[in-house]
């Protein structure tokens, strides 16, 4: 069974489906070891798989010093990632290659709305907390909706992570539907686990399934604030949760690593594991997303040392 991926309308929490999850760390981590020695993407095709992980970006800014003119930058790099003479020389000038979203905090998303005027590119905001999830439940509630009337279309919610490690399943679930009944159908929300404080893989398993059950239509491994982000072992976990949602619900649920994700080859090792795990079509701007802010400039040096044999420098790639 395959439904198409609109909003997960999410489900009762199973408890018994969660409660029975379990883990092997080991295997995980012998798994994991073994996806970044991938060589079989070279030339040519390595150049297609670094364009689509471009197109698959969440071009990202969350600093405490962004102003409007830091965001404008930004959305004008994301209607443009490349520049115009490597588009030409890769044959790619008469098709418009943007990022899949900009993420910025809700006070910022007006400027970025406005910067993308006339673009398909979603404004997402960070939401409900952000990073650390620890506001009370109306301020986290009004965040979400104060984004949405600003204009985002993609919410990254925050869970209390305090639910999860003491396996209070039933408050989680509840708080994610809270945070879903508010986006509604105005906003596709992306919940970030926050992976790394999270205490074991299986807890990471479990968590992942009750955001699904919540009506997740995305789930994001971190806010790239925690002292560990997105590692290839815990995305090995969450989409293995995913590919089981799918198998039995029909609903698929997207994907978005972040946090320390700065390398080309760390966008095609996560791109491998989309692949391998779940398939082509998660390997999509609807049902897969990197998030990062540098990530950028070593796709475009990459792409520069495919057309040429050489590397630009780094100001030759400038983000706005």
């Amino acid at each position: 069974m395959t439904i198409p991926n609109t909003h997960n309308p999410g489900m009762p929490l199973n408890m018994d489906w969660v409660q029975k999850a379990r883990i092997n760390r080991s295997a995980i981590e012998r798994r994991a070891a073994t996806i970044p020695t991938r060589r079989a993407v070279k030339k040519e095709w390595q150049a297609a798989w670094l364009l689509r992980a471009i197109t698959c970006m969440d071009l990202t800014t969350l600093a405490g010093d962004d102003t409007p003119g830091r965001v404008r930058r930004l959305c004008a790099k994301a209607r443009h990632p490349l520049r115009l003479d490597m588009l030409e020389r890769l044959g790619l000038s008469d098709q418009e290659l943007s990022v899949g979203a900009v993420c910025v905090y809700p006070s910022r998303v007006k400027d970025a709305v406005e910067a993308l005027k006339g673009s398909k590119i979603p404004v997402a905001s960070v939401a409900a907390g952000f990073p650390a999830g620890q506001t009370p439940m109306p301020q986290r509630l009004a965040e979400i909706e104060q984004a949405i009337e600003s204009g985002a279309r993609e919410i990254d919610i925050v869970i209390t992570r305090t639910h999860v490690l003491t396996g209070d399943w039933q408050a989680l679930y509840d708080e994610i539907s809270q945070f879903r009944k508010t986006c509604g159908d105005s906003a596709h929300m992306k919940t970030i686990l926050a992976t790394g404080d999270l205490g074991t893989l299986t807890q990471i398993y479990q968590a992942s399934l009750v955001a699904m059950m919540a009506g997740s239509d995305f789930i994001k491994t971190s806010t790239g604030k925690e002292d560990v982000n997105a590692t290839l072992e815990f995305g090995l976990v969450m989409t293995r949760a995913i590919r089981e949602y799918h198998e039995n619900t029909g609903f698929k649920v997207g994907f978005k690593p972040a946090g320390g994700i700065s390398k080309a080859k760390q966008a095609l090792a996560w791109q491998a594991l989309m692949k391998e795990e779940l398939g082509d079509e998660w390997l999509m701007p609807d049902l897969f997303r990197i998030g990062a802010s540098s990530l950028l400039t070593d796709l475009e040096r990459q792409l520069y040392h495919f057309l040429t044999g050489h590397y630009a420098a780094r100001n030759h790639m400038p983000m706005g």
